[in-house]
């Protein structure tokens, strides 16, 4: 058993050793073309993982599968590093200005099954070894597989070692300097091109050096061509039954567009996400239309993102939460980025069950949602990459200001109110299936150039916890945020994020921690506690403290004594009235009675908050009044049996 796991292990640390080897590979050969600065920017010698490239496809192992770089005026040669590439299915460099030889390390490339080199500057002759190439065949896309060496400056022979290529249908090597004898065999290929060179065909010899099919497509053979039409013609019928099958089911359960935005590695991955991710895409207000992103959701390399922040140095942390630590970090690019460390993670389906919970949430796209930009995987790290906001979180505009920063004004907290909302919102309202936060703070709260608020950290709870249910054996969340019946069941819901929503409000109204009740606590009134709550614990009672101490402020109409003071009465008071009242709404003790992110979206717009209000005020009323009853009760109970009590002991003497 200790033989395998060693072996596991040991294959899966080799699949990034191979990364490395392809990426040096590739990046040496954009150095030997010669490229510009701006032709291959992205083929960064640091960005070990080529799989994110631009002109690279790879497949489901992260192995290079295709190279195409279509016309570009390079005046290099090809590497002989080239031959490292040995995944390598095909590889496209025609019109690219190539000069030089081909390589041989050419023929290590057992997997090529296409070829094309035509229209460049080659010279030389052509390396035996190009023999070696025995999967050259008829299986790329819907078209011919071909071997093409046109248009170039090829001399010597036709080497003998091709026509042992028993899959070949394509050989061009037409206008070329290449003489001698052409190999018997190669004039029985399906199509092919010698004119242009002094070999043995022509009006001369008993062969022509064009084959009969070549300007049409077809094959000398009919066969092939009836062959060709039969397996086109089969592959469009089974598509589209597939694709009119697929639309008749998904349109009866579904009334919203099908979409993923995840790194494509090949065409198969397409339909791959349409069978298993289920991701509905229905617009929401604010939001970004992305629907044509395929390909945006990035995996990094993991020596990339140690580059990017100095090796997750204690000098880039940008803060610590729940789920891990946060790093800036400087792309190779000069991207400035954040980068999610996480911790504690289990995931028992490995790296392709972490990976399909990042594509859930890399679909999740909205005008107040953090971007997820990329990610990235090791035998023992899970790493997430956001863009970095240069005005940091809500939290560090609130009580972290450095001296001589401006402070939050209230229209911007207005803004943020609203536009966190509406990023709620869309996890709960408008994701398939939908995402319950459950950390909902003004530090996950981020702020933008345009100090737009961003939702961050939304979905990563999924990340690190086992099961797939929305109950966790562990509460992850802020001291103060926490709603009371996660605290007490482990079971959250959307409405556990509308009671953290509701504690953020009154943050940005006080300026203060739900925590800190520095400003909030006389010394002759503990916060109005309700001791019969007392068994919820210290960190149920932080929250229910300051909403109650908020209640109580509210309902006397003294709510200018927790307003911050840093705004220095610069806020209509209406304003900051409908905003606590929201905020009470939102943090009521029961989840049944919370209202759901769209209602509070509406409030906060001014449409139906009065009404709320007032039925709440109303239910208020009679709960207290039931309170005070059963107070009374209890107090009455008290005294007799203590009247009693004391009867009884002056009896007895």
């Amino acid at each position: 058993m200790e033989f395998l796991l060693g072996i596991l292990i040991f294959t899966y640390l080799l699949s990034f050793v191979s990364a490395d080897l392809q990426g040096d590979a590739l990046f040496t050969l954009r150095s030997s073309l010669e490229a510009s600065p701006t032709q291959l920017a992205d083929w960064n010698q640091n960005q070990v993982n080529p799989c994110t490239w631009s002109y690279v496809m790879c497949d489901s192992s992260y192995n290079v599968i295709s190279v195409t770089l279509p016309s570009m005026n390079f005046s290099g040669t090809l590497s002989p590093k080239i031959g490292v590439l040995s995944t390598l299915s095909s590889l496209t460099l025609k019109g690219c200005g190539i000069t030089g030889e081909i390589p041989k390390e050419l023929g290590n490339l057992s997997s090529l099954t296409n070829l094309d080199l035509e229209n460049n500057r080659l010279s030389g002759e052509i390396p035996s070894s190009l023999g070696n190439l025995k999967n050259l065949q008829f299986l790329h896309s819907f078209f011919c597989s071909s071997r093409i060496l046109s248009k170039n400056n090829l001399s010597g022979t036709v080497p003998g070692s091709i026509s042992d290529l028993p899959k070949l249908i394509n050989l061009r090597l037409d206008s070329n300097d290449l003489s001698g004898q052409v190999p018997e065999h190669l004039f029985h290929i399906a199509i092919y091109n010698f004119t242009g060179n002094k070999l043995n065909c022509g009006k001369n010899f008993s062969y022509s050096c064009l084959s009969s099919g070549n300007g049409s497509g077809s094959s000398r053979n009919p066969k092939v061509g009836i062959i060709i039409g039969i397996v086109v013609g089969f592959i469009i019928l089974l598509c589209g039954s597939l694709l009119f099958f697929l639309f008749r089911c998904r349109h009866k359960r579904y009334k919203g567009e099908v979409f993923v935005d995840v790194a494509v590695s090949s065409p198969f991955w397409v339909i791959k996400s349409f069978f298993i991710h289920r991701v509905i895409y229905t617009p929401a207000q604010g939001e970004v239309d992305r629907r044509i992103a395929f390909g945006q959701l990035k995996r990094f390399a993991w020596r990339e993102l140690q580059l990017a922040t100095d090796n997750f140095s204690e000098k880039n942390i940008l803060g610590q939460g729940g789920f891990g630590k946060v790093y800036k970090g400087v792309l190779s690019d000069n991207t400035k980025v954040a980068v999610k460390r996480l911790t504690d993670f289990e995931s028992p389906g490995g790296d392709a069950a972490f990976q399909r919970e990042v594509e859930m949430i890399g679909v999740a796209v909205h005008r107040n949602l953090l971007r997820l930009i990329g990610f990235c995987t090791t035998p023992t790290e899970r790493l997430l990459v956001y863009p970095f906001m240069q005005n940091l979180s809500v939290a560090y505009r609130l009580r972290e200001l450095k001296p001589g920063e401006p402070v939050l004004a209230w229209p911007a907290r207005k803004r943020i109110a609203l536009g966190a909302a509406r990023g709620l919102e869309y996890l709960h309202e408008h994701c398939n299936p939908k995402i319950i936060h459950r950390d909902v703070k003004a530090a996950n709260v981020l702020l933008d150039v345009d100090f737009e608020a961003v939702v961050g950290d939304f979905g990563l709870a999924k990340l690190v916890d086992v099961r797939r249910t929305n109950v966790t054996t562990q509460v992850r969340g802020t001291m103060g945020h926490i709603a009371p019946e996660y605290l007490s069941t482990g079971k959250s819901s959307e409405r556990t994020d509308v009671f953290g929503y509701g504690i953020m409000l009154l943050e940005l109204v006080t300026g203060q921690r739900a925590i800190d009740f520095s400003r909030l606590e006389d010394e002759d009134d503990v916060l109005l506690l309700d001791h019969s709550n007392i068994f919820l614990g210290f960190v149920h009672w932080i929250p229910y403290s300051f909403v109650m101490k908020v209640k109580n402020l509210e309902r006397e109409k003294m709510l200018d004594a927790i307003v911050d003071r840093n705004l220095n009465k610069n806020y209509i008071m209406q304003e900051v009235e409908a905003m606590i009242q929201v905020a009470l709404l939102c943090t009521q003790s029961s989840p049944e009675d919370r209202p759901a992110m769209s209602e509070v979206v509406r409030m906060l717009e001014g449409e139906g908050l009065a009404e709320r209000w007032e039925e709440w005020q109303h239910v208020e009323v009679m709960r207290r009044q039931e309170y005070e009853r059963m107070q009374r009760r209890f107090e009455w109970g008290d005294d007799s049996m203590y009247n009693q009590d004391a009867i009884e002991l002056s009896g007895g003497r």
